[in-house]
């Protein structure tokens, strides 16, 4: 019964994009153009490649706000060393982000799981750790364009097979996501731990385990981020990616997460980083303003968070009839 709703809750989600997507090209008809829809996926790519992750931290009924920092001092730190060593291989570069990444994602793992801090003190404690460990590497200076060699900037506006760099490296990580939650014991874990977490513990689970995987996974991602928003952009900056958790969140609630935890499909954060692309794209080409934008995101995110709980209220209905019977 809950597969079903979940994809019918899907199915509305696409319908609802294809009927925006329809509406905005009768109002501007360069919108639905190869151009713009190229762009609109590339500037979509590391919002979703964070969504993967947050979508497993939030399935763990927990919270990340620090990623925001995690790809600002990753992509610093990369930067300074392309910046330092123009001659260093990019996938180098990417992997010092990485490295970066997942021992910012380690730190965290152990607050949560071994400390027992509440994911979101513990995350808004380290956000500002990182964000100042940002500001201290930097000397809080930029990294631009032209202290950046081609080759790490091409990262991101390169192409592998006629397929942009971004676009590329997400559909390998949704692959990969896809196979680990859906057919790795680790994955299956990871839902029943949201799902119950005292009953996982009994079965023998060892949730502290795998809250600590979940984390630093977010953390190695965030990590990658770091490295392809600096390159896609071109400049390093103390604040970069300042308040992006929250796009992020909004890209898995809008995709059926459930913030109660236990509840979230790769195929419904797709569709909403999709969403959430398509209105950051779609509302300044019909002339919304800046207010009204912030307006109609709002109300829509808040609409799917009531049909989220509307979801879930239906699905505990229906396990606690089937109990009774």
């Amino acid at each position: 019964m809950s597969a079903k709703i979940a994809k019918f809750r899907e199915l509305g989600l696409l319908a609802f994009i294809l009927l925006l997507s329809a509406g905005v090209q009768l109002r501007n008809p360069s919108f639905l153009t190869w151009e713009n829809i190229n762009d609109m996926i590339t500037n979509t790519a590391i919002l979703s490649i964070l969504a993967v992750g947050m979508m497993l931290v939030i399935i763990t009924r927990g919270i990340d706000l620090s990623i925001g920092a995690t790809l600002a001092l990753s992509g610093m730190m990369a930067a300074l060393t392309v910046s330092r060593y123009p001659g260093l291989h990019p996938l180098a570069a990417i992997g010092i982000g990485i490295g970066i990444g997942l021992v910012c994602g380690m730190i965290l793992g152990f607050l949560v799981a071994r400390v027992n801090i509440l994911p979101i003190i513990a995350t808004l404690g380290m956000m500002n750790v990182f964000r100042g460990l940002t500001y201290e590497t930097s000397g809080g200076k930029w990294v631009s364009a032209h202290q950046m060699p081609t080759g790490f900037k091409d990262i991101a506006t390169g192409s592998l097979l006629g397929i942009n760099n971004l676009i590329a490296i997400a559909i390998v990580t949704y692959a990969a996501a896809y196979y680990f939650v859906g057919h790795t014991r680790t994955g299956r874990r990871i839902y029943a731990i949201g799902s119950n977490p005292d009953s996982a513990a009994i079965s023998g689970i060892r949730t502290g385990k795998i809250l600590w995987l979940v984390y630093t996974i977010m953390g190695g991602l965030s990590g990658l981020a770091g490295v392809l928003w600096v390159s896609k952009f071109a400049s390093a900056q103390g604040d970069t990616a300042s308040g992006y958790e929250l796009s992020v969140i909004a890209a898995c609630v809008l995709g059926g997460v459930s913030i109660a935890g236990g509840v979230g499909k790769i195929s419904g954060i797709v569709l909403g980083s999709i969403l959430l692309g398509i209105l950051n794209n779609a509302l300044p080409m019909i002339n919304v303003s800046a207010f009204w934008q912030m307006f109609i995101q709002g109300g829509i995110i808040l609409i799917a968070v009531l049909v989220n709980a509307l979801v879930k209220r239906g699905i505990d209905r229906n396990n606690l009839m089937r109990r009774s019977i």
